[in-house]
C-alpha cells in the first residue's frame, strides 16, 4: 500500500510539472517588405528566403534567441558599381513575442546600385540598452 501512495504521489508531482511546460510562449514574427528595385534573398536559420520586389513574407514561429541574416541581392543590369548598408546583414536578438520589420529599399544613380536595410523591432531598448543606439556614431 505504502508502495502505490509513492507512485501516485510522484505522477501528481510529474502531471504538476508537464503543466508547467506550455507551449503557449509568444510568438516571434519577422516581416520582410522589399520596396527596393531588384529581388532580394534573406539567408536566415539555414534557410534562404526569396523576397520578390515589391512583395512581403512573414516568418512565423521563431523561437527566441540570437539569429544571424545576411542579404543577397540582385544588380541590375547597367551598373558599374554596387553598395550595400552594413543592415543588409547582422544579427537580430529575438525575446519572447519579439516582431522584427525589414524593408529593403534601393537607388540606382549614376550606374551606382546601393542597397539598404531599415530593421525596427518590438522591444523595449530602453531596458538595459539591448542594442546601441544607431543614430550617435
Amino acid at each position: 500500500m505504502k508502495q502505490k501512495a509513492i507512485y501516485f504521489f510522484l505522477l501528481i508531482i510529474l502531471s504538476v510539472g508537464l503543466l508547467g511546460c506550455s507551449s503557449d510562449d509568444p510568438i516571434n514574427t519577422i516581416s520582410i517588405e522589399n520596396w527596393a528595385s531588384n529581388d532580394v534573398s534573406v539567408n536566415f536559420k539555414g534557410s534562404l528566403t526569396d523576397v520578390p520586389a515589391g512583395t512581403t513574407v512573414q516568418l512565423t514561429d521563431i523561437l527566441q534567441g540570437e539569429y544571424e541574416y545576411e542579404t543577397i541581392y540582385v544588380i541590375p543590369s547597367g551598373a558599374t558599381s554596387f553598395n550595400a548598408s552594413e543592415s543588409c546583414a547582422g544579427t537580430l536578438v529575438l525575446n519572447a513575442g519579439t516582431k522584427v520589420l525589414i524593408i529593403y529599399t534601393s537607388v540606382f544613380l549614376d550606374g551606382e546600385y546601393s542597397i539598404s536595410a531599415s530593421i525596427t523591432t518590438s522591444d523595449n531598448l530602453s531596458e538595459g540598452g539591448i542594442l546601441p543606439n544607431p543614430i550617435s556614431p
